[in-house]
């Protein structure tokens, strides 16, 4: 299976600039999982920024309605 990268690329809201895995979700999702944590994606822009993806963060915005 070839990746997407180019087009996941137009979908990817991670700013942590350092990260190799842009663009490659498959890797991106197992790099945070394995840490008990979700990919920038999931999260809307401002959360994302603040490079909390623990599953915690997540349910709170769930809970606040912001996803």
């Amino acid at each position: 299976m070839e990746c997407n990268q180019d087009k996941n690329l137009q979908y990817c809201n991670c700013t942590y600039e350092p990260c190799d895995r842009k663009g490659i979700c498959c890797e991106c999702i197992h790099h945070h999982l394995k840490s008990r944590q979700l990919p920038g994606c999931c999260f809307p822009a401002d959360a994302e920024a603040t490079y909390d993806r623990s599953f915690g963060h997540f349910a709170k915005l769930v809970e606040q309605g912001k996803v």
